[in-house]
This record gives C-alpha cells, sequence and structure tokens, in this order.
C-alpha cells in the first residue's frame, strides 16, 4: 500500500497529459520517514527553528490565482502563540497588500522557513487571519514603529523538508555567490517594465530608500 494517499486522477484538472497514478509509477512511493513526519503542532524542535529562522516565503492564493512573498526580520520575529498558532508582523512594503487581501478571500496559506546556513528548512500549511489589534501589533515594535497589522497562522501540517535543494544551490555558501550584481537595479527593472519616470536608478540610492523604508 502507498504511504501517502493518492487521490483518484479524476478530480485533476491540470493541463498536464501526466495522472497522479502515472506521477506515483514515475516516483515510487514516498519513504516511511517522509511519509510520518507530518504533525500538527508545534513542538520543541519547531519552536527552535522557528526562533531562529530570519527568513520565510509566504504563499497565498485568492482562490484563483497564486503569490508568493518573502518576509524577513531578525531571527525569532516569528512568535509561536500557541501549539497550533504563530503571530507574523507585516512589515511596511509597497501597499500592493497582495496576501492580505488574498487571506481575506482565501484563508488558506504556506510557509517555508529559512535559517541561514541550516540547509534544511520547516514547512508549515494553515489558515491565516489578518488582525489589526494595536496591543499586539505593539508587541512586534522596532525602532519605535509597529506594523500596522499582525497574520496569525493556525497550523494544519508542520514538517521538516530535507536540506537536498539548499546544498544543489549552494545557498550557504559565499564561494558561490556572484562576484558582482548580475542584474539591473530595482528602480531600472521598475523604469523598463512600467516607463514610469524614477529618481534614480543607481544601486546606492535604492539601498538608501530600503534603510529609510525598513520600519
Amino acid at each position: 500500500m502507498p504511504l501517502v494517499f493518492s487521490p483518484p486522477d479524476s478530480i485533476y484538472k491540470g493541463n498536464s497529459s501526466l495522472t497522479p497514478a502515472r506521477l506515483r509509477e514515475l516516483y515510487g512511493d514516498a519513504s516511511q520517514h517522509a511519509a510520518a513526519k507530518v504533525i500538527s503542532h508545534f513542538d520543541h524542535h519547531c519552536r527552535i527553528f522557528i526562533e531562529h529562522a530570519s527568513f520565510l516565503i509566504f504563499a497565498t492564493s485568492d482562490g484563483t490565482n497564486l503569490d508568493v512573498s518573502p518576509k524577513g526580520d531578525p531571527a525569532g520575529f516569528v512568535k509561536v502563540e500557541t501549539d497550533r498558532t504563530l503571530l507574523i508582523p507585516d512589515r511596511p512594503g509597497n501597499n500592493r497588500i497582495d496576501g492580505l487581501m488574498n487571506i481575506l478571500a482565501h484563508p488558506k496559506v504556506a510557509l517555508l522557513f529559512l535559517i541561514p546556513s541550516v540547509s534544511e528548512t520547516l514547512r508549515v500549511n494553515g489558515t491565516a487571519e489578518v488582525l489589526e489589534e494595536r496591543d499586539l501589533c505593539d508587541q512586534f515594535q522596532i525602532n519605535g514603529r509597529s506594523p500596522k497589522t499582525v497574520i496569525r497562522v493556525t497550523a494544519d501540517e508542520v514538517f521538516t523538508h530535507c536540506g537536498k535543494a539548499p546544498m544543489r544551490a549552494r545557498l550557504w555558501k559565499p564561494e558561490s555567490w556572484p562576484a558582482e550584481r548580475p542584474v539591473a537595479t530595482l528602480y531600472e527593472m521598475v523604469r523598463d517594465h512600467s516607463e514610469l519616470d524614477v529618481a534614480s536608478t543607481d544601486q546606492a540610492y535604492t539601498e538608501q530608500r530600503y534603510r529609510e523604508t525598513l520600519y
């Protein structure tokens, strides 16, 4: 018997010619460890991982389309509220608030936590809500500035992910990083994508704008 449940082919409506049965034939069953590692709460291992994570990738959906957003702060910026819930401050951005809007429409979310130098990651799938209570937001104050909202995520699934992808990417190997920036500056791309005038396309200007608007 397969260790991971595969829904019937009839429920899949994607544009691939492959079926779940064919994929399972190609890849085989999940290992016993991979199938059994999923939990629905934050145990002491998860709490320590989240405490040391300074970066996460946050996936949301409006029910039709998907968005993925990076979130980062000093390690420990995400708080484990209870065995099932997390609190995540929403720091200043560009005010598109795609992720927040998506949560209002379709609260299912997915998170991927990263710790610099650690190859393994922590994944959380669950349900989110956006909160604006002032006393709650003030708990995440940095440099005298509180976030406008805090996201609470209630976990459905929590599990570690092996470190093969970061190892393949040599993500935490400085000797493999580019010696110079290999892409245009942010404002060069904004100018070319939107045809809007920008104050400067210099990278130093971009870095200065980042410093001024971090919090």
